[in-house]
């Protein structure tokens, strides 16, 4: 018998059950304000687990704990039992079919849904699953059984501008289960780690062909053509910068830092102005961080200049374009 204490939404016209879990930080009423724009017919009883773990830092919950050594696999798999279990005892209570279900989940929720569908064992797998901004482990180290996960439907739903997990992470996640054979729909949207209007609709629509008994799928799209200022890594940032012949502005910046988004333009305009004669990259700290330690990057925007190799200049904050030029160093173009 299930432990996890439930929060329980059945639609006035349920013929089937969606297990929605919540992200890191919420409990089992998170989740309950979409339902009349996911279900407006209440063709679903929405069960709404509360995840057993305390999230350290917020009023809320957390399905599995994080650590420096990354997830628990004991608990991460000790919870996916629990969900399992849940689902099993509500279909029972309810007289739903176990086929009919749908996972769905937000963040570590969403994660937990495609495990919880995919991994290796499982006798009767869902009608499909909604993740939405998934923070999902390793898929390949999971042990996933991937021939049955051909016949699961996945909509997976992320925000270009998410700051907590990067957008490309959910490309990558996308590529997997695409090159698995997995039927899906991958959509961005232009939101953080968040939820919005959107992307509730189109999950909505979604939701209307899994009940019509369809399986939809799509390529997955094109992300949008990198501007005039490229992205730089830990494993390029030795040739792009340092052995550069040419000086190289660099842009030290994060998704969730607004002066960083009023920044980005000027330096898109410096790029142009200065094309050929300088070269504009830009790095995310969140996302390598030991490129933010080596230079000493404690407060974003910083923008640095490099000439043969070394670090000669830095500018931080967000300013005027000639403000900036004149800090680098540079010859102020009116």
């Amino acid at each position: 018998m299930s432990e996890l204490l439930v929060n329980m939404v059945k639609g006035s016209n349920a013929e089937r059950l969606m297990l929605l879990a919540h992200g890191y930080g919420a409990d089992e009423r998170d989740l309950g304000a979409l339902l009349p724009h996911l279900d407006p017919d209440g063709r679903f009883a929405a069960v709404m687990p509360r995840a057993p773990h305390e999230a350290s830092g917020t009023p809320g919950y957390a399905w599995f704990p994080i650590t420096a050594d990354g997830i628990d696999p004991v608990s991460f798999t000790g919870v996916l039992d629990d969900l399992d279990t849940l689902v099993d005892e509500q279909c029972a209570e309810l007289g739903f079919a176990r086929d009919e279900v749908v996972f769905a989940g937000f963040s570590q929720g969403a994660g937990l849904a495609l495990a919880l569908a995919m991994r290796a064992g499982v006798a009767t797998r869902p009608a499909g699953v909604l993740a939405m901004s998934p923070f999902a482990p390793d898929v390949e180290r999971l042990g996933f059984d991937w021939e049955a996960s051909t016949a699961i439907p996945v909509l997976l739903q992320h925000g270009t501008e998410d700051p907590m997990i990067p957008v490309t992470v959910a490309r990558q996640l996308a590529g997997v289960l695409k090159a698995h054979d997995v039927p899906l729909i991958y959509k961005e949207y232009p939101m953080g780690h968040n939820i919005a209007l959107e992307s509730v609709e189109d999950a909505r629509a979604w939701l209307d062909a899994i009940r019509a008994g369809e399986q939809p799928t799509a390529a997955i799209p094109e992300p949008p053509p990198e501007g005039p200022v490229t992205t730089v890594t830990t494993t390029s940032f030795d040739l792009e910068v340092l052995r550069s012949e040419i000086p190289v502005i660099v842009d030290f910046w994060a998704p969730w830092c607004e002066p960083c988004k009023q920044l980005g333009p000027i330096v898109d305009q410096i790029a142009r102005m200065r094309e050929g004669s300088y070269k504009v990259v830009k790095v995310n700290i969140d996302e390598e961080p030991a490129l933010a330690t080596q230079y000493e990057v404690q407060s974003i925007p910083l923008i640095a200049i490099f000439r043969n190799g070394r670090l000669e200049r830095k500018s931080l904050g967000a300013k005027p374009r000639p403000q900036l030029e004149a800090e680098l160093g540079m010859l102020v173009i009116p």
